[in-house]
Protein backbone atom coordinates (compact mmCIF):
# COMPACT_ATOMS: atom_id res chain seq x y z
CA UNK A 1 0.00 0.00 0.00
CA UNK A 2 1.82 3.32 -1.14
CA UNK A 3 2.56 5.94 1.74
CA UNK A 4 0.34 9.09 0.88
CA UNK A 5 2.19 12.09 2.25
CA UNK A 6 1.44 15.62 1.22
CA UNK A 7 2.77 19.16 1.71
CA UNK A 8 1.10 22.34 1.23
CA UNK A 9 3.86 25.40 2.11
CA UNK A 10 2.49 27.62 2.57
CA UNK A 11 -0.94 26.73 1.00
CA UNK A 12 -3.66 29.64 -0.64
CA UNK A 13 -6.38 28.31 0.87
CA UNK A 14 -7.63 26.44 3.80
CA UNK A 15 -11.21 25.76 5.16
CA UNK A 16 -13.76 23.36 7.28
CA UNK A 17 -17.17 22.54 5.36
CA UNK A 18 -19.54 20.06 5.09
CA UNK A 19 -21.48 18.34 2.26
CA UNK A 20 -25.26 16.50 2.54
CA UNK A 21 -27.86 17.74 4.44
CA UNK A 22 -27.92 18.20 8.88
CA UNK A 23 -28.25 15.28 10.48
CA UNK A 24 -25.87 13.31 7.53
CA UNK A 25 -23.58 16.18 6.97
CA UNK A 26 -20.14 14.91 6.30
CA UNK A 27 -17.01 17.01 7.16
CA UNK A 28 -13.92 17.66 5.26
CA UNK A 29 -11.09 19.44 5.96
CA UNK A 30 -9.79 20.66 3.05
CA UNK A 31 -6.62 22.91 1.58
CA UNK A 32 -4.74 24.13 -1.65
CA UNK A 33 -1.33 25.29 -2.95
CA UNK A 34 -1.84 26.46 -6.64
CA UNK A 35 -3.43 23.66 -8.33
CA UNK A 36 -2.98 20.84 -5.58
CA UNK A 37 -6.11 20.41 -3.28
CA UNK A 38 -6.63 18.36 -0.85
CA UNK A 39 -9.50 17.03 0.46
CA UNK A 40 -9.45 15.29 3.76
CA UNK A 41 -12.33 13.34 5.80
CA UNK A 42 -12.65 14.76 9.40
CA UNK A 43 -15.86 14.18 11.86
CA UNK A 44 -17.59 17.34 13.61
CA UNK A 45 -15.73 16.83 17.29
CA UNK A 46 -12.55 16.96 15.19
CA UNK A 47 -13.58 20.26 13.72
CA UNK A 48 -14.83 21.77 16.99
CA UNK A 49 -11.42 20.72 18.69
CA UNK A 50 -9.36 22.01 15.98
CA UNK A 51 -10.79 25.37 16.01
CA UNK A 52 -10.10 25.34 19.69
CA UNK A 53 -6.70 24.35 19.41
CA UNK A 54 -5.74 26.83 16.69
CA UNK A 55 -7.49 29.65 19.41
CA UNK A 56 -5.52 28.39 22.12
CA UNK A 57 -1.82 28.24 19.89
CA UNK A 58 -3.25 31.88 18.20
CA UNK A 59 -3.55 33.55 21.72
CA UNK A 60 -0.02 32.09 23.22
CA UNK A 61 1.66 33.14 19.81
CA UNK A 62 0.39 36.78 19.92
CA UNK A 63 1.55 37.17 23.44
CA UNK A 64 5.05 35.29 22.58
CA UNK A 65 5.75 37.00 19.44
CA UNK A 66 3.32 40.15 18.99
CA UNK A 67 5.71 41.49 16.08
CA UNK A 68 4.30 39.24 13.84
CA UNK A 69 0.47 39.25 15.36
CA UNK A 70 -2.22 38.92 12.35
CA UNK A 71 -4.99 41.32 11.96
CA UNK A 72 -8.08 40.44 13.50
CA UNK A 73 -10.47 40.25 10.90
CA UNK A 74 -9.34 38.82 7.46
CA UNK A 75 -11.49 37.76 5.46
CA UNK A 76 -11.09 35.04 2.95
CA UNK A 77 -13.47 32.22 0.30
CA UNK A 78 -14.50 29.36 2.85
CA UNK A 79 -16.33 27.21 0.78
CA UNK A 80 -15.60 24.19 -0.40
CA UNK A 81 -14.14 23.78 -3.96
CA UNK A 82 -14.50 20.99 -5.98
CA UNK A 83 -13.91 18.49 -6.61
CA UNK A 84 -14.23 16.94 -3.49
CA UNK A 85 -12.37 13.69 -3.74
CA UNK A 86 -11.28 12.88 -0.17
CA UNK A 87 -7.51 11.65 0.11
CA UNK A 88 -8.40 9.73 3.39
CA UNK A 89 -10.32 10.01 6.62
CA UNK A 90 -8.68 11.88 9.55
CA UNK A 91 -7.31 9.64 12.88
CA UNK A 92 -5.60 12.66 14.56
CA UNK A 93 -4.45 15.81 14.06
CA UNK A 94 -2.10 18.14 15.42
CA UNK A 95 0.08 21.41 15.24
CA UNK A 96 3.46 23.50 15.56
CA UNK A 97 5.18 26.65 15.18
CA UNK A 98 7.34 27.17 12.37
CA UNK A 99 9.46 30.07 14.10
CA UNK A 100 11.79 30.97 10.99
CA UNK A 101 8.72 31.70 8.72
CA UNK A 102 5.70 32.21 11.30
CA UNK A 103 3.48 29.76 9.63
CA UNK A 104 1.43 27.59 12.01
CA UNK A 105 1.65 23.66 10.73
CA UNK A 106 -1.19 21.86 10.60
CA UNK A 107 -0.58 17.78 10.45
CA UNK A 108 -3.34 15.69 9.39
CA UNK A 109 -2.43 11.49 9.71
CA UNK A 110 -4.45 8.85 8.48
CA UNK A 111 -6.71 6.60 10.28
CA UNK A 112 -5.53 2.83 9.34
CA UNK A 113 -7.65 -0.18 9.15
CA UNK A 114 -5.74 -3.23 9.31
CA UNK A 115 -6.08 -5.93 7.01
CA UNK A 116 -5.68 -9.66 7.85
CA UNK A 117 -3.49 -10.42 5.23
CA UNK A 118 -1.39 -7.35 5.70
CA UNK A 119 1.61 -6.89 8.05
CA UNK A 120 1.27 -3.77 9.90
CA UNK A 121 4.59 -3.02 10.15
CA UNK A 122 4.58 -2.73 6.08
CA UNK A 123 1.36 -0.04 6.07
CA UNK A 124 2.30 3.50 7.29
CA UNK A 125 -0.67 6.28 7.51
CA UNK A 126 -0.95 9.07 5.20
CA UNK A 127 0.23 12.25 6.12
CA UNK A 128 -0.42 15.96 4.97
CA UNK A 129 1.40 19.30 6.48
CA UNK A 130 -0.19 21.95 5.75
CA UNK A 131 1.76 25.24 5.97
CA UNK A 132 -0.43 28.59 7.03
CA UNK A 133 -0.10 32.12 8.32
CA UNK A 134 -1.78 33.19 11.26
CA UNK A 135 -4.72 34.67 9.60
CA UNK A 136 -5.66 31.77 7.59
CA UNK A 137 -5.56 29.52 10.90
CA UNK A 138 -7.46 32.12 12.70
CA UNK A 139 -10.65 32.67 9.80
CA UNK A 140 -10.44 28.35 9.58
CA UNK A 141 -10.94 28.51 13.37
CA UNK A 142 -13.60 30.71 13.21
CA UNK A 143 -15.26 29.25 10.47
CA UNK A 144 -14.81 25.68 11.63
CA UNK A 145 -16.56 26.80 14.80
CA UNK A 146 -19.82 28.40 12.68
CA UNK A 147 -19.44 25.06 10.55
CA UNK A 148 -20.00 23.16 13.71
CA UNK A 149 -23.06 25.21 15.30
CA UNK A 150 -24.96 25.46 11.81
CA UNK A 151 -25.84 21.70 13.02
CA UNK A 152 -29.00 20.75 14.44
CA UNK A 153 -30.21 23.29 17.14
CA UNK A 154 -29.03 20.72 20.20
CA UNK A 155 -25.61 19.67 18.80
CA UNK A 156 -26.42 16.85 22.12
CA UNK A 157 -28.73 15.25 20.06
CA UNK A 158 -26.21 14.17 17.52
CA UNK A 159 -28.36 11.89 15.23
CA UNK A 160 -29.43 9.82 18.80
CA UNK A 161 -32.87 10.18 20.64
CA UNK A 162 -32.34 11.61 24.30
CA UNK A 163 -34.47 10.20 27.18
CA UNK A 164 -34.89 12.51 30.13
CA UNK A 165 -35.60 10.55 33.41
CA UNK A 166 -37.18 13.24 35.93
Amino acid sequence: MPNIEIELNPVDFITVGTVGPKGQRVFHLQAAKESELVSLIIEKEQAFALSEAIRELLEDLDRRYPIFQAPDVVRYAMDLRDPIEPVFRVAQMGLGYDEEHNLIVLVAQELMTIQEDVDPEAVQPGIVRMFCSRAQMRALSEHATATVQAGRPDPRQNGRLVYYWT
